[in-house]
Protein backbone atom coordinates (compact mmCIF):
# COMPACT_ATOMS: atom_id res chain seq x y z
CA UNK A 1 0.00 0.00 0.00
CA UNK A 2 2.76 2.33 0.76
CA UNK A 3 5.01 1.76 -2.42
CA UNK A 4 1.80 2.57 -4.58
CA UNK A 5 1.27 5.71 -2.50
CA UNK A 6 4.83 6.76 -3.22
CA UNK A 7 5.23 5.60 -6.55
CA UNK A 8 2.05 7.10 -7.81
CA UNK A 9 1.00 9.32 -10.53
CA UNK A 10 0.13 12.59 -10.19
CA UNK A 11 -3.55 13.47 -11.86
CA UNK A 12 -3.94 16.78 -11.47
CA UNK A 13 -1.41 20.11 -12.04
CA UNK A 14 -2.72 21.59 -8.56
CA UNK A 15 -1.97 18.39 -6.86
CA UNK A 16 1.71 18.34 -8.01
CA UNK A 17 2.06 22.08 -7.37
CA UNK A 18 0.73 21.14 -4.03
CA UNK A 19 3.23 18.08 -3.56
CA UNK A 20 5.66 20.16 -4.43
CA UNK A 21 5.31 23.25 -2.20
CA UNK A 22 5.11 20.67 0.69
CA UNK A 23 7.81 19.22 -0.09
CA UNK A 24 9.81 22.34 -0.60
CA UNK A 25 9.05 23.53 2.83
CA UNK A 26 9.55 20.23 4.37
CA UNK A 27 13.62 20.11 2.28
CA UNK A 28 13.81 23.60 3.43
CA UNK A 29 13.23 22.61 7.84
CA UNK A 30 15.37 20.42 7.42
CA UNK A 31 17.95 22.48 6.03
CA UNK A 32 17.03 24.82 9.05
CA UNK A 33 17.95 21.89 11.08
CA UNK A 34 20.81 20.63 8.97
CA UNK A 35 22.85 24.14 10.06
CA UNK A 36 21.78 23.87 13.65
CA UNK A 37 23.43 20.50 14.19
CA UNK A 38 26.03 21.37 12.45
CA UNK A 39 26.67 24.44 14.64
CA UNK A 40 25.94 23.39 17.45
CA UNK A 41 27.29 20.19 17.38
CA UNK A 42 30.99 21.03 16.07
CA UNK A 43 33.26 24.11 16.82
CA UNK A 44 33.28 26.81 14.20
CA UNK A 45 36.66 26.12 12.14
CA UNK A 46 35.32 22.34 11.72
CA UNK A 47 31.94 23.82 10.05
CA UNK A 48 34.55 26.20 8.22
CA UNK A 49 36.47 22.77 6.86
CA UNK A 50 33.01 21.24 6.19
CA UNK A 51 31.92 23.98 4.30
CA UNK A 52 34.89 24.82 2.11
CA UNK A 53 34.64 20.99 1.42
CA UNK A 54 31.78 21.16 0.03
CA UNK A 55 31.63 24.05 -2.40
CA UNK A 56 34.03 22.42 -5.42
CA UNK A 57 31.33 19.28 -5.40
CA UNK A 58 28.57 21.96 -5.28
CA UNK A 59 30.51 23.68 -8.36
CA UNK A 60 30.33 20.26 -10.62
CA UNK A 61 26.74 19.62 -9.11
CA UNK A 62 25.42 23.40 -10.07
CA UNK A 63 27.33 24.21 -13.40
CA UNK A 64 26.61 20.36 -15.17
CA UNK A 65 23.30 19.28 -13.24
CA UNK A 66 20.95 22.00 -11.98
CA UNK A 67 22.29 24.52 -14.81
CA UNK A 68 22.69 21.84 -17.48
CA UNK A 69 21.60 19.00 -17.88
CA UNK A 70 18.05 19.16 -15.86
CA UNK A 71 17.12 22.10 -17.99
CA UNK A 72 18.32 20.21 -21.49
CA UNK A 73 17.40 16.77 -20.99
CA UNK A 74 13.39 16.98 -20.71
CA UNK A 75 12.43 18.82 -23.96
CA UNK A 76 14.60 16.26 -26.06
CA UNK A 77 13.15 12.95 -24.17
CA UNK A 78 9.39 15.08 -24.92
CA UNK A 79 10.39 15.01 -28.14
CA UNK A 80 11.82 11.57 -28.95
CA UNK A 81 8.53 9.96 -26.48
CA UNK A 82 6.14 11.28 -28.78
CA UNK A 83 8.01 10.13 -31.99
CA UNK A 84 8.90 6.57 -30.95
CA UNK A 85 8.72 5.24 -27.43
CA UNK A 86 11.75 2.36 -27.93
CA UNK A 87 14.18 5.62 -29.32
CA UNK A 88 13.02 7.36 -26.45
CA UNK A 89 14.13 4.69 -23.76
CA UNK A 90 17.68 4.19 -25.57
CA UNK A 91 18.13 7.85 -25.37
CA UNK A 92 17.53 7.94 -21.97
CA UNK A 93 20.31 4.93 -21.49
CA UNK A 94 22.65 6.37 -23.44
CA UNK A 95 22.46 10.26 -21.60
CA UNK A 96 22.50 8.34 -18.23
CA UNK A 97 24.98 6.13 -18.80
CA UNK A 98 27.16 8.73 -21.12
CA UNK A 99 26.62 11.29 -18.34
CA UNK A 100 27.47 8.96 -15.53
CA UNK A 101 30.87 8.61 -17.06
CA UNK A 102 31.75 12.09 -18.05
CA UNK A 103 31.31 12.95 -13.91
CA UNK A 104 33.40 10.16 -12.87
CA UNK A 105 36.39 11.23 -15.19
CA UNK A 106 35.92 14.70 -14.12
CA UNK A 107 35.43 13.61 -10.60
CA UNK A 108 38.34 11.34 -10.67
CA UNK A 109 40.84 13.92 -12.10
CA UNK A 110 39.83 16.42 -9.51
CA UNK A 111 40.46 13.92 -7.01
CA UNK A 112 43.90 13.79 -8.58
CA UNK A 113 44.46 17.43 -8.32
CA UNK A 114 42.47 17.69 -5.13
CA UNK A 115 45.50 19.02 -2.66
CA UNK A 116 46.25 21.54 -5.26
CA UNK A 117 42.81 22.54 -6.10
CA UNK A 118 42.34 23.13 -1.92
CA UNK A 119 45.43 24.90 -1.74
CA UNK A 120 44.46 27.13 -4.48
CA UNK A 121 40.58 27.64 -3.97
CA UNK A 122 41.63 28.28 0.46
CA UNK A 123 44.61 30.03 1.08
CA UNK A 124 43.89 30.74 4.60
CA UNK A 125 44.03 27.60 5.48
CA UNK A 126 46.07 25.88 8.35
CA UNK A 127 47.79 22.77 7.10
CA UNK A 128 45.79 20.73 9.11
CA UNK A 129 42.54 22.45 7.47
CA UNK A 130 43.97 22.31 4.06
CA UNK A 131 44.55 18.42 5.12
CA UNK A 132 41.31 17.89 6.17
CA UNK A 133 39.38 19.56 3.68
CA UNK A 134 40.85 17.55 0.70
CA UNK A 135 40.33 14.20 2.78
CA UNK A 136 36.30 15.49 2.90
CA UNK A 137 35.99 16.90 -0.62
CA UNK A 138 37.64 13.46 -2.10
CA UNK A 139 34.86 11.80 -0.67
CA UNK A 140 32.11 14.09 -1.36
CA UNK A 141 33.44 13.63 -5.41
CA UNK A 142 30.94 10.78 -5.65
CA UNK A 143 28.27 13.25 -4.74
CA UNK A 144 28.24 14.90 -8.15
CA UNK A 145 28.26 11.30 -9.89
CA UNK A 146 25.35 9.91 -8.09
CA UNK A 147 23.31 13.61 -8.17
CA UNK A 148 24.01 13.14 -12.11
CA UNK A 149 21.98 9.95 -12.40
CA UNK A 150 19.51 11.18 -10.29
CA UNK A 151 18.98 14.38 -12.07
CA UNK A 152 17.90 11.86 -15.48
CA UNK A 153 15.98 9.63 -13.61
CA UNK A 154 14.26 13.02 -11.80
CA UNK A 155 13.60 14.20 -15.74
CA UNK A 156 11.70 11.00 -16.81
CA UNK A 157 8.89 11.24 -14.06
CA UNK A 158 8.74 14.81 -14.24
CA UNK A 159 7.70 13.64 -17.64
CA UNK A 160 4.79 11.08 -16.45
CA UNK A 161 3.63 12.95 -13.52
CA UNK A 162 5.34 11.14 -10.57
CA UNK A 163 5.70 14.08 -8.57
CA UNK A 164 5.41 12.44 -5.03
CA UNK A 165 8.89 10.51 -5.44
CA UNK A 166 10.26 13.17 -7.09
CA UNK A 167 9.25 15.85 -4.77
CA UNK A 168 10.61 12.84 -1.67
CA UNK A 169 14.36 13.32 -3.37
CA UNK A 170 15.75 16.77 -1.85
CA UNK A 171 13.77 15.62 1.55
CA UNK A 172 15.91 12.12 1.48
CA UNK A 173 19.27 13.95 0.44
CA UNK A 174 19.01 16.82 3.69
CA UNK A 175 18.30 13.58 5.87
CA UNK A 176 21.27 11.57 4.57
CA UNK A 177 23.53 14.96 5.59
CA UNK A 178 21.47 14.55 8.89
CA UNK A 179 22.54 11.40 9.59
CA UNK A 180 26.14 12.60 9.07
CA UNK A 181 26.09 14.68 11.36
CA UNK A 182 24.29 12.77 14.01
CA UNK A 183 26.16 9.16 13.31
CA UNK A 184 28.74 8.73 11.02
CA UNK A 185 30.67 11.49 13.03
CA UNK A 186 30.71 9.68 15.59
CA UNK A 187 32.37 7.14 14.18
CA UNK A 188 34.53 8.47 11.45
CA UNK A 189 34.91 12.09 13.00
CA UNK A 190 34.65 15.07 10.76
CA UNK A 191 35.01 12.50 7.62
CA UNK A 192 31.34 11.12 8.65
CA UNK A 193 30.05 14.40 7.57
CA UNK A 194 31.33 13.79 3.83
CA UNK A 195 30.22 10.53 4.17
CA UNK A 196 26.80 11.96 5.25
CA UNK A 197 26.23 13.92 1.85
CA UNK A 198 27.60 10.53 0.02
CA UNK A 199 24.68 8.98 1.87
CA UNK A 200 21.99 11.61 1.20
CA UNK A 201 22.72 11.46 -2.64
CA UNK A 202 22.51 7.85 -3.15
CA UNK A 203 19.38 8.46 -1.05
CA UNK A 204 18.27 10.84 -3.52
CA UNK A 205 18.42 8.61 -6.54
CA UNK A 206 17.06 5.47 -4.98
CA UNK A 207 13.91 7.04 -3.66
CA UNK A 208 13.21 7.40 -7.27
CA UNK A 209 14.39 4.57 -9.07
CA UNK A 210 10.74 2.52 -8.32
CA UNK A 211 8.92 4.97 -10.08
CA UNK A 212 11.25 5.23 -12.72
CA UNK A 213 11.42 1.61 -13.93
CA UNK A 214 7.53 2.08 -12.97
CA UNK A 215 7.49 3.78 -16.45
CA UNK A 216 8.78 1.58 -18.00
CA UNK A 217 11.70 2.94 -18.51
CA UNK A 218 15.80 0.61 -17.85
CA UNK A 219 18.88 1.34 -17.29
CA UNK A 220 20.91 -1.26 -19.62
CA UNK A 221 24.35 0.35 -20.37
CA UNK A 222 23.90 2.18 -23.98
CA UNK A 223 27.48 4.16 -24.87
CA UNK A 224 26.66 6.13 -28.67
CA UNK A 225 28.56 9.61 -28.71
CA UNK A 226 27.04 9.53 -32.13
CA UNK A 227 23.86 9.83 -31.00
CA UNK A 228 21.55 13.26 -32.58
CA UNK A 229 19.86 13.19 -29.57
CA UNK A 230 22.89 13.30 -27.06
CA UNK A 231 24.06 15.96 -29.16
CA UNK A 232 21.66 17.78 -29.13
CA UNK A 233 21.51 17.62 -25.49
CA UNK A 234 24.91 18.57 -25.11
CA UNK A 235 24.91 21.56 -27.03
CA UNK A 236 21.82 23.27 -25.00
CA UNK A 237 23.80 21.84 -21.90
CA UNK A 238 27.29 24.06 -22.56
CA UNK A 239 25.43 27.46 -22.79
CA UNK A 240 23.20 26.82 -19.37
CA UNK A 241 25.99 25.60 -17.78
CA UNK A 242 27.65 28.83 -18.42
CA UNK A 243 24.41 30.91 -17.64
CA UNK A 244 24.75 29.01 -14.15
CA UNK A 245 28.22 29.74 -13.77
CA UNK A 246 28.50 32.31 -12.09
CA UNK A 247 26.60 31.80 -8.96
CA UNK A 248 28.75 28.91 -8.03
CA UNK A 249 31.74 30.63 -9.06
CA UNK A 250 31.12 33.91 -7.03
CA UNK A 251 29.83 31.62 -3.77
CA UNK A 252 33.44 29.47 -4.28
CA UNK A 253 35.51 33.09 -4.46
CA UNK A 254 33.68 34.63 -1.36
CA UNK A 255 34.64 31.11 0.78
CA UNK A 256 38.06 31.10 -0.30
CA UNK A 257 38.42 34.70 0.98
CA UNK A 258 36.71 33.78 3.96
CA UNK A 259 39.26 31.00 4.65
CA UNK A 260 41.70 34.19 5.13
CA UNK A 261 39.42 35.86 8.14
CA UNK A 262 39.17 34.22 11.72
CA UNK A 263 37.64 31.21 12.77
CA UNK A 264 34.00 31.01 12.09
CA UNK A 265 33.77 33.63 9.15
CA UNK A 266 32.47 31.02 6.31
CA UNK A 267 30.30 29.63 8.81
CA UNK A 268 29.04 33.03 9.45
CA UNK A 269 28.77 34.13 6.04
CA UNK A 270 26.84 30.72 4.96
CA UNK A 271 24.64 30.62 7.12
CA UNK A 272 23.37 34.30 6.71
CA UNK A 273 24.05 33.77 2.98
CA UNK A 274 20.82 30.64 3.05
CA UNK A 275 18.49 33.11 4.88
CA UNK A 276 19.05 35.44 2.00
CA UNK A 277 18.36 33.04 -0.34
CA UNK A 278 14.74 32.49 0.67
CA UNK A 279 13.63 35.56 -0.76
CA UNK A 280 14.93 35.34 -3.92
CA UNK A 281 13.80 31.38 -4.22
CA UNK A 282 10.30 32.39 -2.67
CA UNK A 283 10.10 35.23 -4.96
CA UNK A 284 12.78 35.88 -7.79
CA UNK A 285 12.81 32.61 -9.03
CA UNK A 286 9.05 31.61 -8.86
CA UNK A 287 7.82 34.98 -10.60
CA UNK A 288 10.44 34.10 -13.25
CA UNK A 289 9.83 30.93 -14.09
CA UNK A 290 6.08 32.01 -14.11
CA UNK A 291 5.77 34.66 -16.65
CA UNK A 292 8.50 33.04 -18.76
CA UNK A 293 6.42 31.42 -21.12
CA UNK A 294 4.27 34.51 -21.50
CA UNK A 295 7.20 36.43 -22.05
CA UNK A 296 8.16 34.01 -24.73
CA UNK A 297 5.09 33.74 -26.52
CA UNK A 298 4.66 37.38 -26.79
CA UNK A 299 7.94 37.89 -28.23
CA UNK A 300 7.77 35.23 -30.97
CA UNK A 301 4.14 36.86 -31.80
CA UNK A 302 5.61 40.38 -32.43
CA UNK A 303 2.90 41.13 -29.15
CA UNK A 304 5.04 44.38 -27.97
CA UNK A 305 2.40 45.57 -26.10
CA UNK A 306 1.32 42.32 -24.11
CA UNK A 307 5.40 42.27 -23.61
CA UNK A 308 5.62 44.97 -22.22
CA UNK A 309 2.53 45.18 -20.03
CA UNK A 310 3.60 41.46 -18.42
CA UNK A 311 7.40 43.27 -17.56
CA UNK A 312 5.70 45.93 -15.97
CA UNK A 313 3.03 43.82 -13.76
CA UNK A 314 6.06 41.43 -12.46
CA UNK A 315 8.22 44.14 -12.33
CA UNK A 316 6.01 45.88 -9.55
CA UNK A 317 4.86 42.61 -8.34
CA UNK A 318 8.57 41.41 -7.49
CA UNK A 319 9.07 44.28 -5.82
CA UNK A 320 5.87 44.95 -3.66
CA UNK A 321 6.44 41.42 -1.94
CA UNK A 322 10.65 42.28 -1.97
CA UNK A 323 10.51 45.18 -0.35
CA UNK A 324 8.48 44.37 3.23
CA UNK A 325 10.33 41.32 3.46
CA UNK A 326 13.58 42.98 3.28
CA UNK A 327 12.01 45.26 5.89
CA UNK A 328 10.84 42.66 8.50
CA UNK A 329 14.38 40.56 7.60
CA UNK A 330 16.01 43.57 8.77
CA UNK A 331 14.84 44.64 11.67
CA UNK A 332 14.41 40.71 12.60
CA UNK A 333 17.39 40.09 11.64
CA UNK A 334 19.18 38.98 15.29
CA UNK A 335 15.91 37.25 16.13
CA UNK A 336 15.67 35.00 13.02
CA UNK A 337 19.26 34.34 13.63
CA UNK A 338 18.68 33.04 17.20
CA UNK A 339 15.63 31.13 16.90
CA UNK A 340 17.07 29.05 13.57
CA UNK A 341 21.14 28.51 14.34
CA UNK A 342 21.38 29.98 18.10
CA UNK A 343 19.05 27.41 19.65
CA UNK A 344 20.72 24.79 20.65
CA UNK A 345 18.53 21.31 19.67
CA UNK A 346 21.50 19.12 19.90
CA UNK A 347 25.58 19.32 20.74
CA UNK A 348 27.44 21.84 22.94
CA UNK A 349 25.92 24.56 21.44
CA UNK A 350 29.21 26.27 19.56
CA UNK A 351 26.86 28.67 17.88
CA UNK A 352 28.03 31.03 20.11
CA UNK A 353 26.48 34.87 20.68
CA UNK A 354 29.29 36.36 19.17
CA UNK A 355 28.83 34.21 16.10
CA UNK A 356 24.67 34.97 16.11
CA UNK A 357 25.88 38.70 15.95
CA UNK A 358 28.17 38.56 13.12
CA UNK A 359 25.72 36.34 11.29
CA UNK A 360 22.62 38.70 11.74
CA UNK A 361 24.99 41.80 10.95
CA UNK A 362 25.79 40.07 7.60
CA UNK A 363 21.86 39.34 6.82
CA UNK A 364 21.32 42.96 8.34
CA UNK A 365 24.06 43.72 4.96
CA UNK A 366 22.20 41.42 3.01
CA UNK A 367 18.80 42.92 3.09
CA UNK A 368 19.89 45.84 1.21
CA UNK A 369 19.87 43.85 -1.86
CA UNK A 370 16.96 41.42 -1.46
CA UNK A 371 15.24 43.47 -4.26
CA UNK A 372 17.93 43.05 -6.68
CA UNK A 373 18.20 39.50 -6.00
CA UNK A 374 14.91 39.02 -6.66
CA UNK A 375 14.84 41.07 -9.80
CA UNK A 376 18.23 39.26 -11.59
CA UNK A 377 16.07 36.10 -12.00
CA UNK A 378 13.19 38.12 -13.51
CA UNK A 379 15.58 39.98 -15.66
CA UNK A 380 17.31 37.22 -16.67
CA UNK A 381 14.74 35.52 -18.70
CA UNK A 382 13.48 38.13 -19.76
CA UNK A 383 16.73 38.20 -22.13
CA UNK A 384 15.70 34.45 -22.55
CA UNK A 385 12.56 35.24 -23.79
CA UNK A 386 13.98 37.55 -26.40
CA UNK A 387 16.35 34.36 -27.26
CA UNK A 388 19.70 36.02 -25.96
CA UNK A 389 21.72 34.12 -23.61
CA UNK A 390 24.68 35.73 -23.30
CA UNK A 391 24.64 39.10 -22.04
CA UNK A 392 23.84 37.71 -18.26
CA UNK A 393 26.41 35.60 -18.48
CA UNK A 394 28.45 38.48 -19.56
CA UNK A 395 26.94 40.79 -16.97
CA UNK A 396 27.36 38.05 -14.08
CA UNK A 397 31.08 37.30 -14.84
CA UNK A 398 31.61 41.39 -14.46
CA UNK A 399 30.25 41.34 -11.31
CA UNK A 400 31.74 38.38 -10.26
CA UNK A 401 34.67 40.16 -10.88
CA UNK A 402 33.69 43.45 -8.98
CA UNK A 403 33.11 41.31 -5.60
CA UNK A 404 36.17 39.85 -5.94
CA UNK A 405 38.26 43.38 -6.21
CA UNK A 406 35.35 44.78 -3.36
CA UNK A 407 36.01 41.53 -1.40
CA UNK A 408 39.75 42.49 -1.00
CA UNK A 409 39.87 45.92 -0.90
CA UNK A 410 37.17 45.59 2.08
CA UNK A 411 39.18 43.09 4.07
CA UNK A 412 41.98 45.37 4.23
CA UNK A 413 39.67 47.74 5.18
CA UNK A 414 38.03 46.57 8.03
CA UNK A 415 41.14 44.61 9.88
CA UNK A 416 42.08 48.57 10.41
CA UNK A 417 40.28 51.36 12.20
CA UNK A 418 38.92 53.91 10.17
CA UNK A 419 35.28 55.65 10.67
CA UNK A 420 33.20 52.96 8.12
CA UNK A 421 34.41 50.17 10.68
CA UNK A 422 33.23 52.23 13.78
CA UNK A 423 30.15 53.11 11.98
CA UNK A 424 29.65 49.52 10.97
CA UNK A 425 29.82 48.68 14.80
CA UNK A 426 27.66 51.39 15.72
CA UNK A 427 24.90 50.78 13.05
CA UNK A 428 24.81 47.28 13.55
CA UNK A 429 25.70 46.58 17.56
CA UNK A 430 28.77 45.28 17.30
CA UNK A 431 30.91 46.04 20.02
CA UNK A 432 33.02 43.94 21.65
CA UNK A 433 33.82 41.61 18.85
CA UNK A 434 37.44 40.69 18.09
CA UNK A 435 36.76 41.07 14.25
CA UNK A 436 34.04 42.48 11.67
CA UNK A 437 36.22 41.71 8.46
CA UNK A 438 33.82 39.02 7.53
CA UNK A 439 30.85 41.38 7.06
CA UNK A 440 33.31 42.32 3.62
CA UNK A 441 31.74 39.72 1.93
CA UNK A 442 28.13 40.35 2.49
CA UNK A 443 29.26 44.24 1.23
CA UNK A 444 30.83 43.11 -1.41
CA UNK A 445 28.15 40.62 -2.79
CA UNK A 446 25.09 43.69 -1.81
CA UNK A 447 27.12 45.92 -4.07
CA UNK A 448 27.93 43.67 -6.70
CA UNK A 449 24.14 42.23 -7.09
CA UNK A 450 22.44 46.11 -7.30
CA UNK A 451 24.89 46.48 -9.76
CA UNK A 452 23.88 43.69 -11.76
CA UNK A 453 20.49 44.38 -11.16
CA UNK A 454 20.93 47.82 -12.73
CA UNK A 455 23.32 46.64 -15.99
CA UNK A 456 20.91 44.02 -16.83
CA UNK A 457 17.98 46.57 -17.00
CA UNK A 458 19.83 49.04 -18.84
CA UNK A 459 20.63 46.57 -21.65
CA UNK A 460 17.17 45.65 -21.87
CA UNK A 461 15.56 48.84 -22.51
CA UNK A 462 18.60 49.26 -25.17
CA UNK A 463 17.05 46.41 -26.77
CA UNK A 464 13.34 46.99 -25.88
CA UNK A 465 11.73 50.33 -27.51
CA UNK A 466 9.35 51.23 -25.16
CA UNK A 467 10.71 49.24 -22.11
CA UNK A 468 10.76 51.80 -18.61
CA UNK A 469 10.74 51.05 -15.35
CA UNK A 470 7.07 51.80 -14.27
CA UNK A 471 8.48 54.40 -11.67
CA UNK A 472 6.13 56.68 -11.68
CA UNK A 473 6.71 58.99 -8.27
CA UNK A 474 3.42 59.13 -6.40
CA UNK A 475 2.55 55.54 -6.45
CA UNK A 476 6.57 54.39 -5.41
CA UNK A 477 6.49 57.38 -2.48
CA UNK A 478 3.39 55.40 -1.00
CA UNK A 479 4.50 52.05 -1.77
CA UNK A 480 8.21 52.89 0.69
CA UNK A 481 5.92 55.23 3.07
CA UNK A 482 4.07 51.65 3.45
CA UNK A 483 6.74 49.99 4.05
CA UNK A 484 8.27 52.77 6.44
CA UNK A 485 5.00 52.67 8.44
CA UNK A 486 4.95 49.02 8.65
CA UNK A 487 8.94 49.28 10.34
CA UNK A 488 7.68 51.34 13.20
CA UNK A 489 4.44 49.65 13.34
CA UNK A 490 7.00 46.01 13.48
CA UNK A 491 9.30 48.31 16.23
CA UNK A 492 6.93 48.85 18.41
CA UNK A 493 5.15 45.49 18.31
CA UNK A 494 8.16 43.84 19.14
CA UNK A 495 8.29 45.80 22.72
CA UNK A 496 4.36 45.18 23.53
CA UNK A 497 4.91 41.37 22.66
CA UNK A 498 8.18 41.52 24.36
CA UNK A 499 5.51 42.07 27.17
CA UNK A 500 3.82 39.10 27.47
CA UNK A 501 6.47 36.81 25.95
CA UNK A 502 9.99 35.39 27.90
CA UNK A 503 11.81 35.85 24.90
CA UNK A 504 14.68 34.21 27.01
CA UNK A 505 13.14 30.79 25.69
CA UNK A 506 12.42 29.63 22.21
CA UNK A 507 8.80 29.63 22.87
CA UNK A 508 9.08 33.13 23.68
CA UNK A 509 10.98 34.34 20.88
CA UNK A 510 9.17 32.24 18.34
CA UNK A 511 5.55 33.60 19.16
CA UNK A 512 7.13 37.08 20.05
CA UNK A 513 8.76 37.34 15.95
CA UNK A 514 5.73 35.19 14.90
CA UNK A 515 2.96 37.66 15.76
CA UNK A 516 4.87 40.70 15.64
CA UNK A 517 5.99 40.24 11.67
CA UNK A 518 2.09 38.23 10.69
CA UNK A 519 0.58 41.76 11.92
CA UNK A 520 3.19 43.70 10.59
CA UNK A 521 2.30 42.21 7.09
CA UNK A 522 -1.03 43.01 7.45
CA UNK A 523 -0.64 46.22 8.28
CA UNK A 524 1.14 46.79 5.07
CA UNK A 525 -1.14 45.11 3.26
CA UNK A 526 -3.88 47.64 4.05
CA UNK A 527 -2.03 50.31 3.87
CA UNK A 528 -0.82 49.08 0.09
CA UNK A 529 -4.40 48.85 -0.45
CA UNK A 530 -5.53 52.13 0.72
CA UNK A 531 -2.60 53.59 -0.53
CA UNK A 532 -3.60 52.54 -3.97
CA UNK A 533 -0.35 50.45 -4.34
CA UNK A 534 -2.08 47.57 -5.61
CA UNK A 535 -5.14 45.86 -6.53
CA UNK A 536 -6.09 42.51 -3.90
CA UNK A 537 -6.65 40.26 -7.27
CA UNK A 538 -3.09 40.92 -8.02
CA UNK A 539 -1.94 39.41 -4.32
CA UNK A 540 -4.35 36.71 -4.98
CA UNK A 541 -2.83 36.05 -8.36
CA UNK A 542 0.76 35.85 -6.38
CA UNK A 543 -0.06 33.42 -4.31
CA UNK A 544 -1.29 31.11 -6.76
CA UNK A 545 2.38 31.25 -8.29
CA UNK A 546 3.50 29.31 -5.45
CA UNK A 547 0.49 26.82 -5.31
Amino acid sequence: MLNKIFHSKTKTVSFAALILALSTIVSRFLGILRNNFLGNIFPPEQVDVYLASFRIPDLVYGILITGGITAAFLPVFSHYFKENKEEAKKLTQNVFFTFVLGLSLLSFVMLIFSSKIVNLAFPGFSIFQKAQTTDLMRVMLLSPIVLGASAIVSSVLQYFDFFLAYSLAPIFYNLGIISGILFFSKRFGLLGLAFGVVAGAVAHLLIQLPSFFKTGMTLRPVFNLKSKGLYKILTMTIPRAIGSAGYYLNLLIITGLASLLPAGSILAFSFANDIYGVPMGLIGISFAVAVFPQLSKCFAQKEEENFLKSFKKTFSDILFFALPLSVLMFLLRAQIVRLLYGTRILGEGYFSWDLTRLTAASVGILCFSIFASCLIPFLSRVFYALKNTKTPVIISLICIVLNLGLSFWLISVLRGDNFFIQFLISFLKLQNLKSVAVLALPIALTTSTILQTFLLYLLLKKKIKGLKIPLVFPKWFRLILANLLMGVFLFFALRFFNLFFNTNKVSGLFFQVGLSSFLSFVVYLVLGWAFKCFKPSRVLICLKIHF
